[in-house]
């Protein structure tokens, strides 16, 4: 598990607690250890299944500030209701917000997360924020994966930034997919800006979570003459809803993301993990010194020697 690495790269002993759920489904946690004048670190990415995941992050926030923790951080590696981030129409709640308000309440005094889907969300927070990116953490893991001649590129104008990242650290040019969005679930691509032609690609994203934003872009980029060389990379590998057979194409070689979000799969041999373990734990260890965190992503790449990508093997 990604805090039990964690654990092991800052030297210290997870904490110990008891999470179980009563017949009716409500949860109940128990922390076993005292936390009284402690700096407390709790890991929980607000993934699949979601409001689970939420709820038990916020009883165990609440259990800490009531036993009288110093101090509590939330390190959300992925963090859900992101993509409620403003209201689209009218009758509808901002939950992005409402989270924020909820973790807020129950005593979390500092946020630590790993590439919004939308970084306003920090701006619903009265507390601090430290909004990391894995980027160069991917980086690393594709640099020696990647044919030369590739190009990156972004699935919508919204992952432009991300993708000049990815571009600037891997010395590959860019290139974007504009879309029309058809409803609240479809899209379609309707040009694609830049040269692919006769060129493998690296389709990037911030997340993902059906597959069919990439499976869309895929199609776009084979139609543009981009050679059947398919490389993905996501921070936030969710795969629900079929998102395995949606990016189960021949021109694809290979899927990159990172432990943010508990592998789902354990029999896919496309599927590369990277641990983002090494970038948090150099982020705890310079929180609780107070240092800040200038150059903490190349530090962090560079620290992330003894982990590697881990390729998901077939079962036997």
């Amino acid at each position: 598990m990604l805090a039990g690495r964690i654990a092991e790269l800052v030297e210290c002993l997870p904490g110990r607690c008891t999470v179980e759920r009563f017949p009716d489904g409500e949860i109940n946690v128990r922390l076993e250890e005292p936390v009284r004048g402690r700096e407390v670190f709790l890991v929980q990415s607000t993934c699949p299944p979601v409001n689970d995941s939420l709820f038990e992050l916020l009883c165990l926030a609440d259990a800490c500030r009531r036993s009288s923790a110093l101090s509590v951080t939330a390190v959300v590696p992925y963090f859900g209701y992101a993509r409620s981030d403003k209201r689209r129409s009218q009758r509808i709640p901002i939950a992005a917000s409402m989270v924020a308000e909820l973790m807020e309440t129950v005593g979390i005094g500092h946020l630590v997360t790993v590439d919004l889907h939308a970084a306003q969300i920090e701006g619903f927070f009265h507390i601090p924020v430290d909004g990391l990116t894995a980027v160069p953490t991917l980086c690393r893991a594709l640099a020696t994966q990647l044919p030369a001649g590739v190009v990156v590129v972004s699935p919508d104008e919204g992952r432009f930034k991300a993708a000049t990242e990815y571009g600037r650290l891997l010395g590959a040019p860019v290139a974007v997919l504009h879309k029309r969005r058809e409803d609240g679930a479809t899209t379609s691509v309707i040009k694609v800006v830049g040269e692919v032609q006769g060129h493998p690609c690296l389709l990037i994203d911030d997340m993902i979570t059906t597959g069919g934003t990439l499976a869309g872009a895929l199609e776009a980029l084979l139609q543009a003459g981009a050679r059947a060389e398919i490389y993905v990379a996501a921070t936030h590998g969710l795969f629900v809803d079929g998102a395995r057979a949606k990016l189960s194409h021949p021109a694809i070689r290979g899927i990159y993301v990172t432990d943010s979000v508990p592998a789902t799969t354990s029999d896919w041999p496309g599927l590369s993990v990277v641990s983002l373990a090494p970038l948090l734990a150099v982020t705890i260890r310079r929180l609780c010194t107070g240092q800040s965190l200038p150059n903490l992503y190349e530090r962090a790449i560079v620290g992330a020697e003894s982990e590697p990508a881990t390729r998901l093997k077939p079962k036997q």
